[in-house]
This record gives C-alpha cells, structure tokens and sequence, in this order.
C-alpha cells in the first residue's frame, strides 16, 4: 500500500470515527440530561415544624402558564391583574434553566432548582412522570391540617403525590376551552371556602406561545387577556380581608414561541400577591425559589425542606416578633438542607455561625465542578495546541484555502440557523428533538456542499486525480469538523461529556450538542463529497487522457 493510500484510509478511518463517536456523545448528553436525579432523591432533607399562626384564611395560587412579565404588566392586556398589582404587592421573579414547565412546576411548590429539588429537567410524556420526591406546600399543608385542591393540567395528577391533594380536576387540553373548565371546577371551592391551598393552573397563554405565533402574534396578547378575565371570575369569590391570591407563571416566551433555554425574557415571571397577610407595594425583584417559603410564611406551614429560597418578609404583613420566627425556622430549615446535601453528595458543607446555609452548599457545589473541570481543561488545551502545531507546521497556500472553506462553512451554516431559520443557540427555540435534528442535518449539509464548491473551485481539485481531490476533500472536512468541535471541546470541559451528578451550564451545554450533530453530519457528508471528488477527478483524467490520445 502506497503512502498516499495509506493516507486516504486512515482519513475515511478517522471521519467514520468522528461520526461515531459524536453520534453516541450527542445521544448521551441528551439521554443524561433526562436521565438526571438529584443527589437528594434518596436522602431527601427531613420536613420541619409548621412556622406559627397563618397570616391568610386561606391561599389561591393562580398559575398562568407561560406568561411574560412584560406581559402581565402591561394594563392594556391583563387590566385586572394590574388592579390586584395596584392593591397587593409586586414584583418579577427570575428562575433557572431548564425553563420548561414541569421543572418550573417543581420549583414553584418544593422551593428548590433543579438541581436539588429532583423534579425532572425536562418536559416528559403523561405516563412518565413520577411524584414528587421532596418536600412540598402540599404535604406540607396537609401537615399543618390544611386541605389542597388543584385544578389544571394532568402532569399535576402524575407529579404531586395525589395523598396530599383533596380535591382535583385535570385536563390534558391547554386552549382556551380547557381554561374555562379548569375555571369551572374550582369556583365551586373558592365558594364554599372548601380549602386552605388551592391551586389554578391557566394554560391558554403557554398555548398561544407554542401553537399561535408566541408573543410577536396578536393572538398571544388574546389569550392573555381571557386568562385576565378568568382571573377576575375567580377573585371574585374571595374576601381579599381574610383570603390572599398568589399569582404567578413558570417561564415565559421567546417572541417567536418557545422556551427552555436560558433568555432573560424566558426567565423572568410576574408575582403579584394580594390580600390577608400582604403588604402593597411594588418590591425589588425576587428569585422563583422564594414563592414556596413565602406562601409558608402565609399559611403558617413549615417552609418545604429542600426550599433554597427566602420568604420575602417585606411584601409580608407580618405581626410584631413574627419576623424574628420566620427567620430562625428558616435559617433551621436551610441548615437541614444543608446537612441532607453534604450526606448526599458525599461532599463537605461546613456553615458557620451566622453564615447562609444555601451560601456553603453553593460554594461547595462550585468548589466540586471546578476541581473536575481542571484536569478536562488540560487535556483540551493540550489537544488544542497539538493541532494548532501541526497546523503551523503545515502552513500553505492550500491550508489557508481550506481554513477559509471551513469559515465559510460556519458562517453559512449560522446564518441559515440564526437569521434565515431564526432559531436560538438555546432549547426555546426546539420544538422536538426530530425538529432539531433535521433542522441541523440540513443547514449543514448545505453549508458543507456549498463550501466544498468553493474549495473545489479554489484548489482546482475537479483537476487533480481521483485520489489527490478525495484526500483534499476528506484533509478539509477533517479540518471543518476541528473547527466545529470546539464548542464541543468547551462543553466537554465546563460540563462534562455527560451530565452527571449536577445539572449543566446551558449554553455551552447547548453548544456543544449542536456541535456533536453538527459533527456527525459533516463527517458522513464529507464522506460521500469525497466518493463525488473522486469520481470528477477520475472523469477528468479520463477526458486529459483522451484529448492527449487523440
């Protein structure tokens, strides 16, 4: 075998492992990223005594789905949630990635991320869904001698443990029809001051974010409004002297559609709060984590035990002493996660006197990645400076033709993926894994095809012999993928190759996966470009051959 052959081999070799090898890397950082549990689930932090008194009769937690913050503000559209806004307390609310619902549900109710609240990270199918792990203002106002209903979508009937919930109605439908039953279902509650925690999920604004055009169509701003009205009918039956109406969302909206990326405008939600127990006024923005303790704070329940926000005492009419009280079973209650966390993880969280707990575990945490992420940097530095060597070494006119290919490659493959199909580099702009897949599995295809034309023309590589133009097709896909490997490189090193025992960082996380399909799809069409370059250059021999013959 020629040195030459030996070459091609090896490159064929070579690209038919990068497309293994991404095809199983980008499967698995999707199947672990659904797969993930946290380091609680087994050893969930203990519940906590009840905190004293309740401040309100009775909660109504309106959960519109998928509202804006902008959205919820602006009078013109949601008129009645801006009086309750005028008369109660305010403020926005941020949450964290993964910004889809049934993550956002579980931090709205247990008070934890999803890194330790062990709800799932991701949208699921119905029959997927599990209970509840950790603690929650369910269980933790059955506790208390509470009675609970919801009201809403049935993923509700799959992740709260339905022995916590007295009365229920759920749906699978999420337009406007579904809205007015859910509605129907509960004013009959609120009448008759049936429970202590109610909840009300709305989910005609998720639907018009999904299925109507998101935020840009007028039908979004529709369906907000009517969920304003609904809101209206149900306040209506309450005495905002004695009860108290929490209202809030879970993620908000790309204007196109779309969540569960990391966008401010995905992770900023309205709170508006008003009634028994609430002081007016418009307050300093919060976290989504808060929500849990302060509805405890409310309904005088313990705060749910693996909760990592704070009760926000100033929007609370709490009576004289009663805040110290808070304070101390809340600083009590961060201390017991703090203690289930260390057990759990195997990591040690030392709090000192006067130190937030929540504080130590995050630090600890960071601590941890970053011990891990030093050797995984090593390694793809060195990786990088190794190629960057050969590189230099191998400097020519024919390497810079190629480096240029493979910029014009990514720069068609981004313009067609950001502008032409304006998605985002983030999960709010996905609406199936299939949808992604295909969507990659085209722009790159294109933008490799249209590159290699111009290499082809560049190099004069339709010129040079079957073997020399698959060998320079396959030497600059080879680079291409190089290039296109480095947001999987990062990746690699903030994240892991998959996740493991903590959740993340969504934009590299994000990156890196859209390399690795990126990856799979150059290497097996760079393949088949370098069977065409083959066949061009066998054919243009055979017409040099024949024009010398004649």
């Amino acid at each position: 075998m020629t040195r030459k052959s030996l070459l091609l081999l090896l490159s064929i070799v070579a690209s038919l492992a990068i497309a293994v090898v991404a095809y199983f890397w980008a499967t698995g950082m999707m199947d672990s990223l659904y797969a993930y549990r946290s380091p609680l689930a087994k050893q969930p932090p203990a519940p906590g005594a009840p905190l004293a008194d309740g401040l309100t009769r009775r909660v109504v937690f309106v959960l519109i789905d998928g509202l804006r913050a902008d959205t919820a503000a602006d009078p013109q559209v949601m008129p009645f949630l801006n009086e309750l806004r005028a008369q109660g307390a305010s403020a926005t609310v941020h949450s964290e990635t993964p910004s889809y619902s049934a993550p956002g549900y579980t931090v709205l109710f247990t008070g934890a991320w999803p890194e330790f609240s062990d709800g799932p990270p991701m949208n699921l199918a119905y029959e997927e869904y599990t209970p509840w792990t950790q603690d929650h203002l369910f269980a933790a106002a059955k506790r208390a001698g509470l009675t609970t209903a919801i009201a809403g979508f049935d993923w509700f009937e799959k992740m709260v443990p339905q022995d916590t919930v007295d009365g229920a109605y759920y749906t699978a439908g999420e337009d406007d029809a579904a809205d007015r039953a859910i509605v129907a279902a509960a004013l009959p509650w609120l009448r008759d001051d049936a429970h202590g925690l109610t909840l009300v999920h709305l989910l005609q604004v998720d639907y018009a974010g999904h299925h109507q055009g998101g935020p840009q169509d007028p039908r979004w701003n529709e369906a907000a409004r009517r969920a304003d009205e609904l809101l209206r009918e149900l306040v209506a039956t309450l005495d905002l002297t004695q009860d108290t109406v929490l209202v809030t969302s879970d993620h908000g909206h790309i204007e196109r559609g779309g969540h569960g990326g990391q966008e401010p405008v995905v992770l900023a939600e309205p709170l508006v709060m008003a009634g028994a127990g609430v002081k007016p006024g418009a307050y300093s923005d919060g976290q989504q984590v808060d929500i849990a303790p302060t509805l405890a704070a409310l309904l005088g329940t313990a705060i749910p035990a693996a909760a990592q926000g704070q009760v926000l005492t100033d929007m609370l009419d709490l009576p004289a002493g009663a805040l110290a009280g808070v304070q101390s079973a809340a600083q009590m209650q961060r201390q017991g996660l703090a203690a289930a966390y260390s057990a759990a993880s195997g990591q040690e969280i030392v709090v000192k006197a006067g130190d937030d707990p929540a504080a130590a575990i995050v630090a600890a945490r960071a601590a941890r990645a970053t011990s891990q992420r030093l050797p995984r940097l090593l390694l793809a530095a060195a990786l990088v400076g190794l190629l960057a060597f050969v590189a230099w070494r191998r400097r020519s006119r024919t390497l810079a033709w190629m480096t240029a290919a493979a910029l014009v490659y990514a720069l068609i493959f981004n313009l067609k993926y950001a502008l032409l199909d304006g998605r985002t580099y983030s999960l709010s702009s996905v609406a199936s894994a299939d949808d992604l897949i295909a969507a990659v599995a085209i722009n790159a295809a294109l933008a490799l095809v249209l590159a290699w034309l111009a290499l082809l023309a560049g190099l004069r590589l339709y010129r040079q012999p079957a073997a020399v133009a698959a060998q320079g097709t396959l030497t600059w896909s080879l680079l291409t993928m190089a290039l296109v490997g480095l947001p999987a490189l990062l990746s690699f090193v903030v994240n892991g190759v998959q996740v493991s025992w903590t959740l993340p960082e969504p934009a590299t996380y994000f990156l890196g996966f859209l390399a690795a399909l990126q990856l799979l799809i150059i290497a097996v069409v760079g393949l088949l470009l370098a069977g065409i370059a083959a066949l061009i250059g066998a054919a243009g021999s055979r017409s040099r051959s024949a024009l010398v013959g004649g």
